[in-house]
């Protein structure tokens, strides 16, 4: 990414790799990737955001440059948020902008429930809303009456040691599938590369699919806050071709937010790096209004 400072950052719940960008005094806006990328996807919205802003994008667990933990329970989202919350205590940040995209999406939605007086304003980019019980309601009784096709890379990855076995030496074909297809128009290469280096470190065919193998804890605990509302307002980023985020889990986003704003843009599900434009200007509206 030009301009960032890259770092590894040692926690006492591990090791993260982290993109920097901006002044260290600026305004703070945390940037949490989802699957299957890594901090880089922020590149393009990172240069089209006001460069008064301390931009800190880190990679999660399991994924880009952070540290490969085998023990499935690492990645419950709950526990993911625990990993970046500490991070930013290392880092003495204590208050937040933050933005989330499809994993990272729900890993910032749990920092947000755990810290709610650290996060000033919460942005996500097409992931479900864990407690909009209408809404996601809504959406699995349209995936059922379609089939579920879109999801079938979660079933392949929840099954014990097959994406370890199949994945390594097909990178490039496993994760063209995702990002060629779930994009309108062509992936950035350069992105594509990063992510295909990423993805080729030991042990990532099973750390990228802890994400989904730890799927029954976190569906229990999201069945449990169903209903909690957000303290802080929302923006909800929604490129509308999303062939897995389908637009019924937007509906209903009042139940949980008392001031929440949804904007539509012409994408599918890679959104900010299809129109990074677009998102980074969405974004800097919204971090800016007092």
């Amino acid at each position: 990414m030009a301009g960032a400072d890259n770092r590894m950052i040692e926690t006492e719940r591990g090791r993260f790799h982290v993109r920097f960008a901006g002044p260290p005094d600026g305004p703070a806006i945390v940037m949490l990737h989802g699957w299957p990328q890594s901090s880089y996807c922020w590149q393009g919205v990172a240069a089209h955001l006001p460069t008064h802003y301390r931009l800190i994008m880190p990679d999660l667990r399991g994924l880009g440059d952070s540290e490969r933990t085998l023990d499935e329970r690492a990645y419950t989202k709950q526990a993911l948020a625990a990993d970046m919350l500490g991070l930013l205590d290392v880092l003495d940040i204590q208050q937040f902008n933050l933005v989330g995209h499809d994993w990272g999406g729900a890993v910032a939605q749990e920092m947000a429930l755990a810290a709610p007086t650290r996060v000033r304003r919460l942005t996500l980019l097409n992931i479900h809303v864990l407690t909009n019980a209408r809404g996601n309601a809504e959406a699995q009784a349209r995936l059922r009456k379609s089939g579920g096709r879109s999801f079938w890379y979660q079933f392949f990855q929840t099954e014990p040691h097959l994406a370890e076995a199949m994945i390594p030496g097909n990178e490039a074909a496993w994760l063209g599938h995702f990002l060629k297809t779930w994009t309108r128009g062509p992936f950035p290469a350069d992105a594509f590369a990063e992510y295909v280096r990423c993805y080729a470190i030991a042990d990532t065919p099973a750390t990228g699919a802890a994400y989904y193998r730890c799927y029954k804890p976190d569906t229990a605990r999201w069945a449990e806050i169903a209903g909690t509302r957000f303290a802080m307002p929302g923006l909800y980023i929604y490129g509308r071709h999303d062939p897995v985020i389908i637009d019924a889990f937007t509906h209903h986003l009042d139940d949980v937010f008392d001031d929440i704003r949804r904007e539509t843009l012409d994408a599918a599900h890679f959104v900010q790096e299809e129109c990074p434009r677009e998102v980074a200007a969405l974004i800097a509206d919204f971090v800016d209004d007092n």
